[in-house]
């Protein structure tokens, strides 16, 4: 692969916040030497070894607590993320490590109960500076997560934290979380992520945006009358029937999310080559103030498009609305506990928490946010003395 003048680099990046220890005799190259691995390499493996990555494959994409093994978690999302952030990143020539570590890590703030989760968190911590999944990814690796015997945090180059902290763009008004992290190890939020942060994040829309549509069908929460009313998805229907006419529908409709993925990775690659035509390095893809990888002008209204059928049909369905509602319930009755006993918390999360707020809530918080959703419920109900009922629509 030939290497584009403007991709992140390995052997000259940001640094990490704490500079690891050398052991006697070790031959060293910008960090730790475990194996022949860059830096950005060994993000990516930190990250894949953390127990914060392990729970994911408990928490919520799309349905509360589903009985079918076949529906996604954001361990899977984030693991076809991934994938179409490396197809993506290869094409360009960008680093691949470094956007895939991207992918892997861009959930990892996650409560439990996915958006209602941290719906019920943020108005738990509304008196305390609020709650933000994307500030408590960055809160997660640099702090919550604690390995190694020399530092808090995974210890994350800045080119990775950099890019969970702004793949949206630039942060002009952080919350308190990203804030004081921020002021700990500057991040640069006032300008744009390198283009593997950008092309990570747009990884995230193509997957769920697609993904989502293939889980809602499997529910029966979406029939294929309700994918005709989108005009995007009629024409790709239609194709995908022309060249296969005589093919059964279940095949047919996940070749029409196959042609949905590969049309807005195509878009993706030609719009960002075309925007990057002159761009010599990483720092004028952070100082070029606007957005290099995406999706051109027309495909983004398209996906606009696509997002508004999904919450109307999907995401706002009456027994979507119904299960969050419920697990909103299940987190801020958990909040209301642990701050009004904190012995109920394991030992070593009682250990760690501040006599005051706000940064007693913000423990309880980040202790509530680890949780998968089958913890929280089994929590619900030792605490409660009942199991929390109707989470599962699926």
């Amino acid at each position: 692969m030939n290497r584009a003048p403007y991709a992140a680099d390995p052997h000259n990046h940001g640094g990490r916040e704490f500079q690891p220890q050398r052991r006697a005799g070790e031959v060293q190259s910008g960090g730790e030497m475990r194996g022949p691995r860059s830096d950005f390499q060994r993000d990516r493996d930190r990250i894949i070894h953390s127990m914060s990555f392990r729970r994911l494959k408990s928490k919520t994409q799309v349905f509360i607590a589903p009985d079918g093994d076949h529906y996604r978690t954001r361990l899977t999302h984030s693991l076809e993320v991934a994938q179409i952030g490396r197809v993506l990143a290869r094409t360009l020539g960008l680093d691949e490590d470094l956007t895939e570590a991207l992918c892997l890590a861009h959930d990892l703030g996650h409560p439990p109960f996915g958006h209602a989760g941290e719906a019920a968190l943020s108005d738990a911590m509304q008196r305390h500076g609020g709650f933000c999944h994307n500030a408590q990814a960055l809160r997660t690796v640099m702090r919550i997560e604690n390995p190694y015997p020399a530092n808090d945090g995974l210890n994350l180059t800045w080119d990775l934290l950099e890019g969970l902290a702004k793949h949206n763009g630039p942060v002009n008004a952080p919350n308190w979380a990203l804030a004081e992290l921020d002021a700990a190890f500057p991040l640069d939020l006032g300008s744009y992520a390198s283009l593997e942060a950008q092309i990570a994040a747009v990884s995230d829309d193509i997957a769920y945006d697609n993904h989502d549509i293939d889980d809602g069908l499997r529910a029966g929460f979406l029939d294929l009358d309700d994918l005709m009313e989108s005009p995007f998805l009629q024409d790709q229907w239609h194709a995908v029937e022309k060249r296969f006419p005589n093919a059964p529908r279940d095949r047919l409709l996940r070749e029409l999310v196959r042609d949905q993925i590969g049309l807005m990775v195509n878009d993706v690659i030609e719009h960002t080559a075309e925007q990057v035509k002159g761009i010599g390095s990483v720092e004028e893809i952070r100082g070029a103030n606007r957005q290099l990888g995406g999706f051109s002008p027309e495909m983004a209204q398209h996906e606009r498009t696509l997002k508004a059928f999904m919450y109307k049909k999907l995401y706002y369905h009456p027994e979507q609305v119904s299960a969050a509602e419920r697990a909103r319930d299940v987190i801020a009755r958990l909040f209301a506990a642990y701050s009004q006993d904190a012995k109920l918390m394991p030992a070593d999360w009682q250990a760690r928490l501040p006599e005051q707020d706000p940064q007693r809530a913000r423990v309880i918080a980040d202790f509530i946010a680890g949780m998968s959703d089958r913890f929280a419920m089994m929590a619900c109900e030792q605490i409660y003395g009942e199991r929390p009922q109707g989470l599962s629509n699926v």
